[in-house]
């Protein structure tokens, strides 16, 4: 047994990387300690674009943490890691997703290797680099990565498209790829009626999560317009910074206005876990992607997935087994798949497959590589 310091978002802060961390926190504490240290804000209200960054489900994810952090206060970095001295662990584990984070994460893990006994520090990369970024963020994340993540004794990554981009800047990270784990757990033991009224004549299309460019719900659009089989599309999920109207534009362009049912909010897990078991395909038609949580709900429900080859996704659903998978930015290929997934009556058997395969997205299996890590010297590991 060993004494494992996580930090990140949890419950009450809502999305996949506070789920992520909160279902690690859980597993974790079946063979280790686990000390969570978690924030009392994450974002000024004027920087975040959705409604709230709070959870609304009714039985959200939880688990025990502590509160203090906030990365616009520096007062609150000391005392954590006054915190983490006192604990402490073997091991501490710090989340990286955006570069926001970047002068939090950059002061803590400073203060993590300057202890006695040091801690390994370990980063967990949901995306080495953030899925949108304008030109300075392009010319400054090569030097904000190698100055934060250059602290790390040992990475985790989730696909081996972003194990190259973390290698490509930091050539000699030691890097452990494991798949993105089931998200099974959400809404589990719930029940919650629809809030829309869905066609029962016709098969449905789900997309789901928070309506971003990169999800590439234009394109989705676009091939339902080109589909030849009777199907229905619901978006299921926040449109952020006021992007609605366009889509509403060209559904309408399109001619799809009883084609698609649009549910514009963050959808809690009871919600998100309902919206999947009805659907009979959840479609991700990305245009950019390290791995999808998504991906790993629909699967924990024993639902197949249409996505697009970038980044992860084609390393977790396996073409024409668990699902169907098209290049990117290409409604014909897109609309060709629906058509092959409906005409040819695939639904039952790759349920069946993803049922089978999902022993490899375990919570365990992830934990073993956290533990390999671990298990290396601290000298041998570190960057720096």
């Amino acid at each position: 047994m060993r004494r494992f310091c996580l930090i990140g978002p949890t419950y009450p802060y809502r999305g996949g990387i506070a789920h992520y961390t909160t279902l690690l926190a859980r597993h974790l504490r079946q063979t280790h300690e686990v000390l969570l240290l978690s924030f009392s804000q994450q974002y000024p209200g004027w920087l975040f674009p959705g409604k709230s960054d709070k959870d609304p489900s009714e039985r959200p994810l939880q688990t025990e943490a502590h509160y203090r952090l906030n990365p616009l206060n520096p007062l609150t970095w000391r005392l954590t890691l006054r915190q983490i001295r006192a604990w402490r662990p073997d091991v501490v584990i710090i989340p990286w997703w955006h570069p926001y984070f970047a002068p939090i994460w950059w002061g803590l893990a400073r203060g993590i290797r300057r202890m006695t006994p040091r801690p390994q520090l370990l980063f967990i990369c949901h995306n080495v680099r953030p899925h949108e970024q304008g030109q300075l963020s392009q010319l400054l994340l090569p030097h904000v990565l190698k100055m934060v993540l250059g602290q790390g004794d040992g990475f985790i990554v989730h696909s081996q498209a972003d194990r190259a981009i973390l290698q490509s800047y930091l050539p000699q990270a030691r890097v452990v790829v494991s798949p993105l784990p089931t998200y099974a757990e959400l809404g589990e033991g719930a029940t919650v009626e629809l809030p829309v009224d869905l066609p029962e004549d016709r098969p449905l299309l789900l997309f789901c999560g928070l309506v971003r460019p990169y999800k590439g719900l234009d394109v989705l659009l676009e091939a339902l317009a080109l589909v030849e089989q009777p199907v229905h599309l619901l978006v299921a999920g926040e449109f952020w910074q006021g992007s609605r109207t366009s889509y509403e534009a060209q559904i309408d362009r399109l001619g799809l206005t009883n084609c698609v049912t649009i549910i514009d909010d963050y959808l809690p897990d009871e919600l998100l876990a309902a919206c999947i078991d009805r659907a009979n395909v959840v479609v991700l038609p990305y245009r950019s992607a390290t791995q999808s949580a998504v991906v790993q709900t629909a699967f924990g429900r024993g639902k197949p997935v249409i996505t697009t080859n970038v980044g992860g996704l084609a390393e977790v659903v396996e073409n024409g087994r668990t699902g169907l998978v098209v290049p990117p930015e290409n409604p014909s290929a897109l609309a060709a798949a629906i058509d092959k997934y409906f005409s040819q009556d695939l639904e039952r058997g790759f349920s069946k497959n993803v049922g089978e395969g999902n022993g490899r997205f375990s919570w365990p299996a992830l934990i073993k590589h956290l533990e390999s890590l671990t298990s290396l010297e601290v000298a041998s590991a570190s960057l720096s």
